[in-house]
């Protein structure tokens, strides 16, 4: 079947995709599919038009995913009514050892129709598009909202035994868009159990998709 042709796309720069600013090609297969390939890496679609990013949190002693006071993080308030958040990665290193063994994963809620309290700032925050805007979304490294978590995924253990004799290392975790969360809905970084003395760098990526 011959190529269908499209038209440009166009990034936050208001670029096409093409730089001559020619129509772009796209192979379908034998029943109208869109033919994917490798040759370009699985997130640069999403990172062209400016809907990638990424949050990062350095939190001491995660809290348990049942307690609502301080969670995260990060902490990522869908308070935007035009998007939902789809969370695609996880990255945290951890810095110093837990004395309580815990797993680290995700917890989230609905029902947040006003900023959560209890804020703090996300250690960075930043468009995948370097220099393009900021997302419709909030960040924080942690904070309160009206309700605890209604659910835990795990993700990964923490390590209480010497950092310099642990076998874990970098951990990073592709969540692929398995989840979606929308308008007044929250997402957070949370443990299975209070992480006592816990200091991990945390990292969540995520794309903002049109509701």
């Amino acid at each position: 079947m011959p190529d269908a042709v499209v038209g440009g796309t166009v990034g936050p720069t208001g670029t096409t995709r093409a730089t001559d600013g020619s129509p772009l090609t796209a192979a379908l297969g034998p029943g109208g599919e869109w033919l994917v390939s490798e040759r370009m890496p699985r997130y640069e679609e999403l990172a062209w038009r400016g809907q990638l990013f990424m949050a990062r949190a350095v939190v001491t002693a995660p809290v348990i995913f049942s307690t609502a006071a301080g969670t995260g993080g990060p902490f990522i308030w869908n308070g935007s009514s035009r998007v939902n958040v789809v969370p695609l990665a996880l990255g945290f290193g951890q810095t110093v050892s837990a004395t309580v063994a815990a797993a680290l994963g995700l917890t989230g809620g609905t029902g947040q129709v006003v900023a959560p309290t209890a804020t703090t700032a996300a250690d960075s925050l930043t468009n995948m598009f370097l220099g393009a805007g900021q997302p419709a979304a909030s960040a924080y490294r942690v904070a309160t909202p009206t309700a605890a978590g209604t659910f835990f995924l795990p993700l990964a253990d923490v390590d209480t035994g010497a950092l310099t004799t642990g076998v874990g290392g970098f951990n990073w975790i592709e969540l692929a868009g398995m989840m979606i969360v929308p308008p007044n809905a929250w997402i957070a970084v949370a443990a299975s159990a209070t992480a006592s003395t816990l200091v991990a760098q945390t990292a969540l990526i995520w794309a903002e998709v049109p509701v």
